[in-house]
Formats: C-alpha cells, structure tokens, sequence
C-alpha cells in the first residue's frame, strides 16, 4: 500500500471531486508522484562487463513532495547545518497560525506562506535587539511545517534560535541566562499584531469578523543544537506522509497511523480515500516558496563572521569543530542476475 498507488487508482475520480480545488502546483505534483519510478521519467541503463546482459531501471522524479524520494537531501541538510553549531544553548521557537486564518492558507498559501517567514523573523529579530544581555546579532534558522500530526492543516514555523548574539560594538558573545530566550507572551502579542497589519496593509486581504485574541507561541530550552536540528529534519525533505505509515483499505476506506502529540502514542485514522487524498495534497508548497530558511548569523554572507565566533570558541577550549565532510554520491552497482558479475552504468535516457 503506497501514496501512489492509491493516487493511481483513484485518479479520476479525486480530479472530479476536487476540481475547484486542485491548483497547478498540485497538479504538477501528482504528474510527478505517478510517474515516479516508471518509464515516463525515464530509466538508466546498466551492463554487465562480463557477460553484456543489459538491464533498465526506471528513474525517480525527485519532486520534493513525494514520499520516494528526498533521502539523500535531508541527511546533506543536516550534514551542513551542524558546521553552523556553536557550543552553546539553543531554544526552539514555534509561531502558530490561528485557526481563523487558516482559509487565507488554502486560498493565498504563497502570499500567506511568505508573510510567517517576513513576520517571524522581524518578530525574533526586534526581541533580541531589545534584549540587553543579548548581542545584536543571533542566528536562527526557520523551518515552515503546514499539518499536525493528524495531517490536518495547521500552518506554523519552527525557529532553532542560538540562545545568545554577537555583540558588534564590545566584539564578544553574549550567553542567555537561566536557560531563558523571551517571554512567551509578549511574543505573541507583537506576532498577533504584526502578521495582521501585514495582512491588511501589504497583501491587501480581508480579514474575517472575530479573531481570538491570544495566539500561540512556543519556546522551549533544547540544550545543545544538534537534538532541534534533528527534529527539524525528520520533517524536511520527505513527502506529508511515509508509505509505511499508510495500514490498509478496506471499502474504500484508507486507515493511517500517527504518533499522538499528547500521549507520544501510535494511534489511527480512517477516511475515505478521496478525502484522504485531499488531505495529503493540500500542503504541497506553491512553486518557488522555499520552506527552509537561515537568518542572522547562519546566512550565507555572514558565514565569515560565524567562523571567527567559532574559532574563538575553539581557542577557549569549548568548541571542536567536525572536518568538513564531502558530499560523496555513492553510485548504486546491481549485480547481473546471469553470472552474479557487478554491473556498470551505460546510460541515462530519458524519453522526448
């Protein structure tokens, strides 16, 4: 039982269902998800050297929402955010799209998308800023997720901020106290007031009648780096849903598992197939909007400027940085079903 199977038998029929639902982005993923690993991509061609017996395998489509391929581009993300790491504290910062707002999600996702990074980070930027145990300059890195565990749309950002900042004008790093970042609630009243002015008064959109008035923020201690890195990347580069976690279909009906957020427990959920197709499809990112993104001091021109706070911790005794690892793509040999010989690669073709 795969994502793509059930799409491939039910094609038809969830393009009729949700015609006025499905955009170009959408479209473009399940043309991609379909001809995954089939000849429409392609194949490569391999040859045994010993005895010539030729075999095709067909290609992948390497689209970033399919639940077959990505493997390798979430462990190379990873590898190059832990060369950012410092040997310090880090918080994880969660900015929650209330449920009133989540139709501008279906109905804008690009523009609304967008917005929670722009806010976000002029949010996290002006705390630290005004924060005077803290340097001016932090690094943070943002990561949008668009569904909870249930898969249901749930739009928020995760932000793994260092838990102190440069400061430019003494040239020294400055260490939050107490395993302590910022008030939660005064975070959410400056992300409530600036997503919804940004709202009216840059991408000129409506908002609805009522809106609760206190909004979610999360921020929590995460010790060292690497524990928030690898959270963020169990979520990254793979498709809303792995094909393991889909159970079964029995009447049309699909069931699938989920860890529960509340009780760290597998539970199920059953729906029909059509609208657990829907359910999946609709996070898939519009063209273009990038769902990762460095800030401060892990971006990509301060990258000097974080080597040297990185050297002055290792000249403290704090900080062993790991050499730099090449990315080495290892290429798959099969071996011939003749005479068991390892087969070399002849070609990739693809079809006009």
């Amino acid at each position: 039982m795969t994502f793509q199977s059930l799409l491939s038998d039910y094609f038809g029929e969830f393009c009729t269902a949700y015609s006025s639902n499905i955009n170009h982005d959408i479209r473009y993923a399940m043309k991609a998800m379909l001809t995954c690993h089939t000849e429409q991509q392609g194949h490569s061609r391999w040859q045994c050297s010993h005895c010539e017996h030729q075999v095709n395998h067909p290609m992948s489509c390497g689209h970033r929402h399919c639940t077959q391929c990505q493997h390798q581009t979430t462990s190379d993300w990873l590898n190059k955010q832990q060369q950012k790491l410092l040997p310090i504290d880090y918080f994880m910062v969660t900015f929650t799209l209330p449920a009133e707002l989540r139709y501008l999600a279906k109905r804008h996702p690009k523009l609304l998308y967008q917005a929670m990074f722009t806010v976000t980070a002029s949010v996290v930027k002006s705390f630290a800023n005004n924060d005077k145990h803290l340097g001016n300059k932090i690094g943070f890195t943002s990561v949008l997720h668009t569904h909870n565990r249930r898969r249901d749309l749930h739009p928020h950002i995760h932000m793994v901020i260092t838990g102190g900042g440069f400061d430019d004008k003494k040239r020294q790093w400055k260490q939050c106290k107490n395993k302590y970042l910022f008030n939660t609630f005064a975070l959410a009243k400056v992300w409530r007031a600036r997503l919804l002015e940004y709202i009216t008064s840059v991408l000129k959109l409506s908002l609805p009648d009522k809106l609760a008035n206190k909004w979610v923020v999360d921020c929590r201690h995460v010790g060292h780096g690497k524990p928030a890195l690898l959270y963020l990347s169990t979520y990254l580069y793979r498709g809303i849903i792995a094909d393991k976690d889909i159970l079964y279909l029995d009447n049309h009906q699909v069931t699938f598992r989920y860890k529960d957020n509340q009780t760290k427990t597998m539970k199920t959920r059953t729906l029909p197939v059509l609208q657990f197709l829907w359910l999946i499809l609709q996070h898939v990112l519009p063209k273009g909007l990038r769902r990762v993104r460095d800030y401060g001091l892990l971006r990509g021109h301060e990258k000097k400027q974080l080597q040297l706070i990185q050297y002055a911790f290792m000249l403290a005794g704090q900080l062993t940085l790991p050499s730099p690892q090449k990315v080495v793509r290892l290429t798959a040999q099969p071996f011939c079903p003749c005479c068991q010989h390892v087969m070399q690669l002849a070609g990739i073709f693809r079809p006009r």
